[in-house]
């Protein structure tokens, strides 16, 4: 992990765009679909159920496009200073962050809703 960290990370430049990277994954996996819900839940109150679909989906399929450009801009320009730099990576530091920030949305979302959603993996009103 480390030797694939000193590949990804070549000065200040190079840390910040794999941090908007990261970001970006985030706000990719986490932001836009409870923003893109939370837009329709809001339409859905002054249209109908299938219009508020209709944005949502529309929403998040549009906002998802845009994101990746922008990722996919952000993972060149990264790989561009490090290959100025004479240290080409073995992996594009984009596909090391989607993979790492799926896990952490991953785990965020099993600890919400295990947690604090009130959702129980075992029935536990068995009758006792």
């Amino acid at each position: 992990m480390r030797a694939r960290l000193g590949e990804m990370l070549a000065g200040p430049a190079s840390a910040a765009l794999v941090l908007a990277m990261l970001a970006g994954c985030l706000l990719l996996w986490v932001g836009v679909p409870i923003g893109w819900l939370w837009i329709g839940s809001q339409a859905q109150g002054s249209a109908s159920l299938g219009a508020a679909l209709a944005v949502t989906m529309a929403g998040t399929i549009v906002s998802i496009a845009i994101l990746i450009w922008i990722l996919a801009r952000l993972n060149r320009i990264h790989y561009e200073l490090l290959e100025g730099r004479d240290r080409a990576p073995r992996s594009s530091a984009l596909e090391v962050i989607l993979v790492s920030s799926a896990g952490i949305a991953l785990v965020g979302f099993g600890v919400w809703f295990f947690l604090f959603a009130g959702a129980s993996p075992l029935p536990l009103n068995i009758g006792f």
